[in-house]
């Protein structure tokens, strides 16, 4: 049976394979080429790969995504479909489902939401129960640096706390467009935001995310 991360992984590798190696990406500064490489590097090079969260490690990781970047853009699409190598702690399912479902639907988004002519993507209630699951342990985490009181709310009234802190905003939405806005992406997420008009203007141009 196909896992989440494994559907998000291979669709994740159709998008960047149809959108090319030069179209923009919700993330800043990164063409879907640099995107691609760091899915690539943060399977394949732990070694350097802790720089995304360390900054002792940043230079190694600067490195390895420019060597990965340099290489052919069919191959970068190839090594994310194959996933990782059978040494990585993510190619072990519990660890592949837990880690990367989120991530890989969050970079599919970031491709298909720079396009123009995007359209919402209707989620499965199964998948949009298992993001939930997700934001709820994550939430924390992603909200550390909301200026204000941060409360996520899916539509059927769950609700998960951010951030603490006042004035408080409340976020409402579904769970993949919730998750998008908890990692950063607030501009594209679909969701409705209540609270005072200036703490919800300071959230909105927040740096969220892990």
């Amino acid at each position: 049976m196909s896992t989440h991360a494994k559907r998000e992984r291979l669709l994740l590798a159709d998008l960047l394979e149809s959108a090319g190696p030069q179209a923009p990406t919700l993330c800043d500064g990164w063409l879907t080429r640099e995107l691609a490489a760091h899915v690539v590097v943060r399977e394949r090079r732990p070694d350097a790969a802790g720089g995304i969260l360390l900054n002792v490690l940043k230079a190694r990781l600067d490195k390895a995504m420019a060597e990965y970047a340099a290489k052919p853009y069919e191959e970068l699409i190839q090594l994310i479909r194959t996933g990782p190598p059978r040494m990585s702690v993510y190619s072990l399912k519990q660890i592949d489902e837990a880690a990367n479902a989120v991530e890989f639907y969050v970079h599919a988004e970031d491709v298909r939401r720079a396009q123009p002519d995007w359209t919402p993507r209707e989620l499965d209630p199964v998948f949009s129960d298992a993001l939930w699951s997700r934001l709820e342990k994550l939430a924390r985490l992603a909200g550390r640096r909301a200026p204000v009181g941060l409360v996520l709310r899916r539509r059927n009234g769950q609700t998960a706390v951010a951030h603490k802190g006042t004035p408080v905003v409340t976020v409402t939405g579904e769970p993949g467009e919730l998750t998008l806005f908890c990692f950063g992406r607030q501009d594209a997420a679909r969701v409705d935001l209540s609270g005072e008009k200036d703490a919800v203007a300071t959230l909105t141009t927040a740096r969220l995310g892990l």
